[in-house]
């Protein structure tokens, strides 16, 4: 075997090609594993002892693992990850049925919690499939950089991945947008395969990873089309002689369309009813363009223009190393935007929901390394790349791992607690709020009674039934969307008076 590396090594030494020749971390060394024929134990050994590559992604992972999992029990389940241990106590099948009844989330990912389940009901279980799913991003956005571009392209690109605060905040969040982030990278892998090979396998598995990713997070089709698009694009200067690739992307469109039918269907009626009336929450127009990159950058402005520069210089190396590539970030970038500007007014939008979006981003901001190697011609050039990474991402994390970066429901269910008497009501506003609150808190045991409200009448009704006991009001922001008119916010102002402040959380009793 060792023998059969010696010469790949010597038949590779012809071989090598675009950025690794300019700029290659392992200097002579070429890795004996060319596919996976050639996967054994002592060609391992031999890639991890000889390749910086190999070295510096275990290495990313590894820290990418302790970021992501360390203190990932610190924060309370705030109102959406709750949302998700509702779905998730369901049986499987009402887990669809839930879905089907107008939960605007596709099933894949409350399917994994409810298996999850078996180990216990706390925030770690909860969020343990979407941090595991995160360190795996890791090596997969290094592989989707080699293959788009190079090695240190890639490299660069998952040392973004492993020390973005963005990314590590969704980490440890119980939703799907880590799982959507990690099928949409494990799809582009292949995908970037397919354009270059135009295998079946690779289109194939494009397929059935870009299905995946749609089964956890409805958004991703954005990026999912728009690949697709691309794909249509690179075909379009002669069609009957690329009629044999157009089959092939057909392949990768059936098998998609075969393995999401029933939820593809269900997502046009819940996309119908989610945009029949102006959306409650979230942030419109311009503003989703800029508050995304803003958060993808770290949440920092001044980290937003460091990487927008970047990318934008990495936009323009590739389009000097091929005009397709520049056309791929261009165009996924755009698409991207556009979509997701006119859908901002129709839906709600956040940033959360472009996490896709890291992929073309922090792939565009590694390209721009190579302008900085032709003016410095020294291979330090994408360490340097690297350190800074860490060194933009430092300050968010030292905050984000100081204290909460949810809200406290648990301190705060201790709080409520230690407050009340047996009889007392306690009402929580908006009325789904209790779903987080009851988490961690049971009135049953409290000797209280729970009521919800949105609209200041229902307020009313449940403060004039109180008695002689208290009425507790809990209250947190989504109030504005819930009661967009603001008379429950006036009703609190004009019969209640402030308890305190817990995070996002205010607790206010009846005067």
């Amino acid at each position: 075997m060792i023998a059969m590396a010696k010469k790949r090594e010597d038949r590779g030494k012809g071989k090598k090609s675009g950025g690794d020749t300019e700029c290659n971390l392992d200097g002579d060394y070429i890795s004996p594993i060319q596919s996976f024929r050639d996967i054994s134990v002592e060609n391992i050994k031999s890639v991890v002892a000889h390749s910086r590559y190999a070295q510096s992604l275990i290495i990313l992972t590894i820290l990418g693992f302790f970021l992501r999992f360390y203190n990932l029990g610190f924060n309370s389940l705030w109102l959406d990850e709750a949302s998700t241990n509702t779905f998730a106590v369901m049986s499987i099948p009402d887990i669809w049925k839930a879905t089907a009844g107008g939960e605007f989330n596709p099933p894949l990912f409350y399917w994994i919690e409810h298996i999850m389940l078996v180990f216990g009901n706390n925030e770690v279980v909860l969020r343990f499939v979407p941090a595991l799913l995160g360190v795996l991003t890791i090596p997969l956005i290094y592989f989707a950089g080699k293959e788009f571009m190079d090695r240190n392209v890639g490299i660069i690109a998952a040392a973004a991945f492993a020390f973005s605060p963005f990314l590590i905040f969704y980490s440890q969040e119980a939703r799907a947008y880590s799982m959507m982030l990690f099928f949409v990278a494990f799809a582009m892998v292949f995908y970037f395969k397919a354009l270059k090979t135009n295998e079946l396998k690779n289109w194939a598995l494009f397929g059935i990873l870009s299905a995946l990713a749609f089964w956890s997070h409805f958004y991703s089709f954005v990026i999912i089309a728009s690949l697709i698009l691309y794909a249509f694009f690179l075909q379009i200067g002669d069609l009957q002689k690329n009629m044999q690739n157009l089959k092939m992307i057909a392949v990768s469109i059936v098998l998609f369309v075969v393995l999401c039918f029933p939820l593809i269907l269900l997502a046009i009626q819940l996309f119908a009813t989610r945009t029949s009336s102006a959306p409650a929450f979230g942030i419109q127009g311009l503003g989703i363009i800029s508050e995304t990159f803003r958060q993808l950058s770290g949440f920092s402005d001044i980290s937003m223009f460091l990487f927008l520069i970047l990318f934008i210089i990495g936009v323009i190396q590739a389009f000097l190393i091929d005009k397709n590539k520049g056309i791929f970030l261009v165009t996924l970038t755009v698409l991207t935007f556009i979509i997701s500007f006119i859908l901002s007014y129709k839906m709600p939008m956040v940033p959360r929901y472009l996490i896709f979006f890291n992929t073309v981003f922090f792939i565009g901001v590694a390209i721009s390394y190579k302008m900085f190697y032709s003016l410095i011609n020294n291979r330090g050039v994408v360490y340097g790349f690297i350190a800074l990474l860490v060194i933009v991402s430092a300050p968010t994390l030292v905050d984000f791992y100081k204290g909460y970066s949810k809200e406290d429901w648990r301190g705060f269910s201790g709080q409520i607690q230690q407050m009340t008497q047996p009889g007392d009501l306690v009402v929580v506003v908006p009325g789904y709020i209790s779903q987080p609150l009851n988490y961690y808190y049971s009135n049953a045991s409290d000797q209280t009674f729970e009521f919800g409200a949105n609209t200041g009448k229902q307020l009313e009704v449940i403060n004039a039934g109180k008695g002689n006991n208290t009425a507790f009001f809990i209250v947190t922001g989504d109030i504005s969307s819930a009661n967009p008119n603001g008379d429950a916010v006036a009703w609190l102002n004009a019969y209640t008076k402030p308890l305190g402040q817990n995070t996002g959380i205010y607790l206010f009793v009846s005067a």
